[in-house]
């Protein structure tokens, strides 16, 4: 048999926010997987290195976890009123398949500066501030990119640190506009609490919301844990994981994201699965102390049945509008009452979180939510790939 070489494909490598993925302009694809959504998925699961029996991606870009097992594909938008087309692509590490039932908000935060710099964009400033509109193609959603220009470049150094990064950079707002539409049901059950049954371990209070991706919030003392717990003290916890996935899947029934347990197997990246509690003391994963003052409330997420190192973006817009709406596990957890921001903690720090809530007809209505991040480029060239991939 012929030695076939490997083919390449132009591609960026970039972090957005607590998370890093491969991006790559639509255009650029090879034409037999534009329209081939099967040789699409073959191809970028073998360019992050899945999926991987040893759990590594040491073939691939990906990093191994859930933070880095993404690819992002960007195009010259469809829709009117937006720029860019983003889908992005939640790569399983171990097994096979693609996850595209959601999004991911920390990396919604490098669109703009991709699309600015493909030149996918129309009419940006020389100097000041750029409004790149993405249309978010997996979920249907509008998202505002508000990037930096310096001279014509975007600017993607500064002095704005996110918890969990460690080196600082250029600030980048992010508003998800209607993150639910007006004629969808933001809590899919009808409550703002409900009794989720869950078989073999019980009954539990949660929160389940469809803002920025759904999300099932319990609370944390119902499970037995304080809300302030860090990566290892549940990511090596076998059969902690196991329950976690057990309330995820009952909660995902309940919502009516899935037919049967089994369908939860290929939707591993929604829905989240959270626990809250009140502001407390802690201790980050880098060591640093951070005081009860200094947040409104905690909270600890799970992607991809792994607690994540900071907080994923579109949880993090869950986390927002559900505690500006009185009465959710996550508005009691934060003190209760009214509010517009609130500031939680998580494994790595804190972050601040914001959402505009208005009531039509005793409807509740979510105008946006926002968050502010930061990202750049860490490589810019060609992925090379077996020619034997699909």
């Amino acid at each position: 048999m012929a030695y076939s070489p490997q083919f390449k494909v132009k591609a960026t490598f970039m972090r957005g926010g607590t998370s890093k993925g491969t991006f790559f302009n639509i255009k650029n694809l090879p034409e037999e997987v534009k329209n081939d959504t099967k040789k699409r998925d073959k191809l970028l699961q073998r360019i992050v290195g899945s999926p991987d029996i040893y759990k590594k991606q040491m073939d691939g870009m990906g990093g191994a976890s859930s933070s880095t097992s993404k690819a992002i594909l960007v195009g010259k938008s469809e829709v009117e009123g937006h720029d860019v087309d983003y889908y992005f692509c939640q790569v399983s590490i171990d097994k096979d398949f693609i996850d595209m039932s959601g999004n991911c908000g920390n990396l919604s935060s490098a669109v703009g500066p991709f699309a600015i710099q493909e030149g996918l964009v129309s009419n940006v400033p020389k100097n000041g501030v750029c409004c790149v509109r993405i249309w978010q193609a997996n979920i249907k959603k509008t998202i505002l990119c508000y990037v930096t220009m310096e001279n014509g470049m975007v600017k993607e150094m500064g002095d704005y640190y996110i918890d969990g990064i460690a080196f600082p950079a250029q600030e980048i707002q992010l508003e998800f506009v209607e993150p639910v539409d007006p004629d969808e049901n933001l809590f899919p059950t009808g409550n703002l609490v409900d009794d989720l049954e869950v078989e073999g371990l019980g009954t539990f209070k949660a929160t389940m919301i469809t803002a920025g991706i759904p999300t099932i919030f319990v609370n944390a003392h119902e499970i037995g844990y304080k809300g302030t717990e860090l990566q290892g003290d549940i990511n090596s916890d076998k059969k902690a994981l196991e329950r976690f996935e057990k309330i995820r899947i009952a909660g995902a029934l309940k919502m009516g994201l899935i037919k049967d347990a089994k369908e939860a197997q290929t939707k591993q990246h929604t829905p989240k699965i959270a626990f809250v509690s009140p502001a407390s003391d802690f201790i980050t994963s880098s060591g640093k102390e951070i005081n009860a003052s200094e947040m409104d409330l905690h909270v600890r997420a799970l992607s991809m049945q792994q607690l994540h190192h900071a907080m994923m973006g579109t949880a993090s817009v869950a986390i927002g509008v559900a505690a500006c709406i009185k009465g959710t596990l996550v508005n009691i957890a934060a003190g209760g009452g009214e509010k517009d921001t609130v500031t939680f903690g998580h494994p790595s720090g804190t972050l601040k979180v914001g959402a505009s809530i208005e009531k039509e007809n005793e409807r509740i209505i979510v105008k946006k939510a926002s968050m502010s991040r930061s990202a750049r480029i860490i490589m810019d060239g060609f992925v090379h790939i077996p020619a034997d991939t699909y």
